[in-house]
């Protein structure tokens, strides 16, 4: 990452710098953090005001672990640029660290997948120069300039994942760093509550297409040419369109897709060869991931071979999502709790059914949150999935009527299907436990407010019965 003076940090921002008496001596020397736990010797802490949590409160904290100086908006007691609005400030900084590097910007988004793509590509592309990646899901006003800050002046590619809650925060977040390269990955139900439509959520993606250069500028839109919306997006940019997908018509496409244990193997095509792949990553869906990042690997110069080898040797990264877990008595666990939303439990179930081989299976599934007037009808396809997948156990978590809905469609469908309910995620393990046998294989999934992020990890750690 660049070196910031303190005094830097107040210029690029208009704040004005507290308790120390040269700001030229104070320096950002390791990553910067919003959250005191994760805090590196050198850093900067932002103090962050949020709904539950002031960041101001945690300085102490911050500047025991190390952090060389604070951004917020009153004096702490500590080296500090205070500003009128650390969010706005951040942003600024961001923009001031991009005019110190040559990266190249790769932005995407999508409604799913989003993470797993990043991680993707931001492998195969440290095979084509130096990269950095948005670690975890950090895509959102905080998280994105916080990646920025970590890239320096050899930083060829810079990967960012931006996501949306409302319309106009893809177009916030394409302000601060303008993208040369912008992948949209789909557009599907995560947020339709928020939204109102999925052609409302494609209105918000496009934000991303429209914020490119020209054509004659080097601007691409990377377009899911299987996704009607997602395609439907070429009319909103000047960009050049590069399409991926399994249609004969995509630039960049996938023919003789199949699985092998729950993960997928293909022939990658591009204009200018073919190669095979093989994905390390579980399900079926990966494909359309792993097509996203060879396009833009593809218009940024690496070879097909190249992106193919790298795909190929690319692993999972961030936890949470698709996530394989293994107990010495033979249980997997498929870790997938980070979030859900319709298309990600539908693809979760058919690795679930496509990983287990005869093993007896086991969906532990919580709500799906902000689906709006679509969260019944949601969970009842979710659950007529289970039951038509041949799934042995359905274990849901909560009782919502949304979970209700997905239990009694999967019994309607399959009346001979085990299930069972624990009433939080506190519960799980005790309705859980004596529903295992070794060698299960087992889904966890639900969105994240459900609190099943770290159960997968309990559920590895418990005592195999005997």
């Amino acid at each position: 990452m660049i070196t910031l003076t303190l005094a830097e940090i107040a210029d690029a921002t208009g704040g004005t710098v507290h308790d120390t008496p040269d700001p030229e001596q104070v320096l950002v020397t390791a990553p910067s953090a919003s959250d005191s736990r994760d805090v590196h010797a050198g850093g900067m802490f932002v103090a962050v005001s949020g709904a539950r949590v002031d960041g101001h409160d945690y300085v102490p904290q911050a500047i025991a672990a190390g952090a060389s100086c604070v951004l917020a908006t009153r004096p702490v007691g500590a080296p500090a640029v205070v500003v009128d609005d650390v969010t706005n400030a951040l942003g600024q900084l961001a923009q001031h660290a991009l005019t110190r590097t040559g990266a190249q910007i790769v932005a995407l988004t999508g409604s799913a997948g989003k993470t797993t793509t990043k991680d993707l590509l931001a492998q195969v592309l440290a095979r084509h120069g130096s990269t950095v990646a948005t670690p975890g899901s950090f895509n959102s006003e905080i998280g994105l300039p916080l990646t920025v800050l970590r890239a320096d002046d050899t930083t060829r590619y810079l990967v960012l994942e931006m996501g949306a809650r409302h319309r106009g925060d893809i177009a916030y977040l394409t302000g601060l760093t303008p993208p040369r390269i912008g992948i949209v990955l789909n557009v599907g139900s995560a947020h339709v509550g928020e939204f109102g439509s999925r052609q409302a959520i494609a209105e918000a993606k496009s934000e991303l297409v429209q914020a490119l250069p020209p054509a004659s500028e080097g601007g691409v839109a990377i377009l899911n040419a299987d996704d009607e919306l997602v395609a439907a997006m070429a009319d909103r940019t000047k960009a050049a369109v590069t399409y991926y997908g399994t249609s004969p018509t995509a630039t960049i496409r996938a023919t003789d897709i199949h699985l092998t244990a729950g993960r997928a193997a293909f022939h990658l095509h591009t204009p200018d060869a073919t190669a095979p792949v093989t994905l390390q990553l579980l399900g079926a869906h990966q494909v359309h991931n792993a097509l996203a990042v060879a396009a833009a690997a593809h218009s940024l110069g690496m070879a097909t071979d190249a992106i193919a080898k790298a795909l190929s040797a690319a692993a999972p990264i961030s936890a949470g999502r698709l996530q394989i877990l293994e107990r010495p008595d033979g249980t997997t666990i498929i870790n997938d709790a980070f979030n859900a939303n319709t298309e990600s439990t539908r693809a979760g179930l058919e690795t679930l059914a496509a990983l287990a081989q005869g093993r007896r299976t086991i969906a532990v599934l919580g709500e799906m949150k902000e689906l709006g007037d679509t969260a019944v009808e949601a969970h009842q396809t979710i659950g007529r999935l289970v039951a038509d997948l041949g799934i042995h156990t359905l274990v849901t978590v909560g009782t919502s009527p949304e979970t209700t809905a997905l239990t009694e469609a999967a019994r309607t469908t399959n009346p001979t299907l085990t299930t069972a309910t624990a009433d939080n995620a506190d519960t799980l393990q005790n309705t859980l436990t004596p529903l295992l046998t070794p060698g299960d294989v087992i889904l966890i999934k639900a969105s994240r407010s459900v609190g099943l992020e770290h159960f997968a990890d309990t559920l590895q750690t418990d005592q195999p019965r005997v």
